[in-house]
């Protein structure tokens, strides 16, 4: 019989930001379709204690920060003991400033904080680069893989701010951060190297552009949202999962180096 090309039947997938709620489908996904999956993350959470509670045997959680570079090494010396070297990477760790942060994370350009600069570009950048340092060779060695780094729509245009007159309206300083743009805008970059880098090691390198994900968001801010949006609505949290999974199969095997974009339709406008 003649496998399914979407197959990730025993695929040894590291995904980095597992508790979180993107990580969580993204695991999930992998391990309903029989995938060896370790989650990545500075600490469990109740996304990440389902999957030890329904994939025991196949998942395998490690707390790990990726932006220190012993601790990725620590965690692939266990994946490796445990289920062996990595063929998939999924890059999905990041933070953002959230609209309930303190005034200076939301405020103008002109006084945006240079530590709240660091902090996202550590997480979301550096983070990146430091997993594929660490990963990439077990892919080497065996001479093929595919890592996955989860960019944005906001890191290909600048971010809406008319989203947010709203908040304005009443009163409230509000701006949409510059340093989640500039950190995804450089995840999508840093995939293009590593794909042609790494192209004659039979290494795939893509990235995955995504939109806003519904997670009980101020109704006001999803009016203004979903009519900006063409399919006007937010994502469901597992509608990036068929990317992911097209990206980690042989169904995208001639395919590197690319920023597929799955949202909605917001950059075609």
């Amino acid at each position: 019989m003649k496998k399914d090309l979407f197959d990730v039947e025993n695929l040894v997938v590291v995904i980095t930001g597992i508790s979180g709620q993107l990580g969580f489908e993204y695991g999930k996904e992998f391990l309903l379709r029989g995938a060896k999956v370790v989650g990545l993350d500075i600490s469990l959470s109740n996304y990440s204690r389902v999957l030890y509670d329904d994939f025991k045997s196949n998942f395998l959680f490690i707390e790990s920060d990726v932006t220190n570079k012993q601790s990725l090494i620590n965690a692939r010396l266990k994946v490796n003991s445990i289920f062996g070297s990595t063929d998939v990477l999924v890059n999905n760790a990041a933070i953002d400033s959230p609209p309930s942060s303190p005034l200076a994370e939301n405020g103008p350009f002109e006084d945006y904080p240079i530590e709240s600069w660091d902090r996202v570009l550590d997480v979301n950048l550096k983070g990146v680069f430091l997993a594929c340092q660490v990963f990439g060779p077990d892919m080497v060695r065996k001479n093929g893989g595919s890592i996955i780094n989860i960019a944005s729509i906001y890191g290909i245009v600048s971010p809406d701010q008319s989203l947010y007159n709203y908040r304005r309206e009443r009163g409230e300083i509000f701006y949409k951060p510059v340093a989640y743009s500039a950190s995804k805008s450089g995840v999508i970059n840093l995939t293009r190297y590593l794909a042609v880098y790494w192209a004659k090691n039979n290494i795939r390198v893509n990235s995955l552009t995504i939109a806003g994900v519904f997670n009980n968001q101020d109704i006001e801010f999803l009016n203004v949202y979903c009519e900006r949006i063409p399919m006007g609505r937010m994502a469901n949290s597992s509608e990036y999962n068929g990317t992911v999974i097209f990206l980690a199969s042989k169904a995208s095997v001639y395919m590197t180096g690319h920023n597929i974009v799955v949202d909605g339709g917001w950059t075609s406008i």
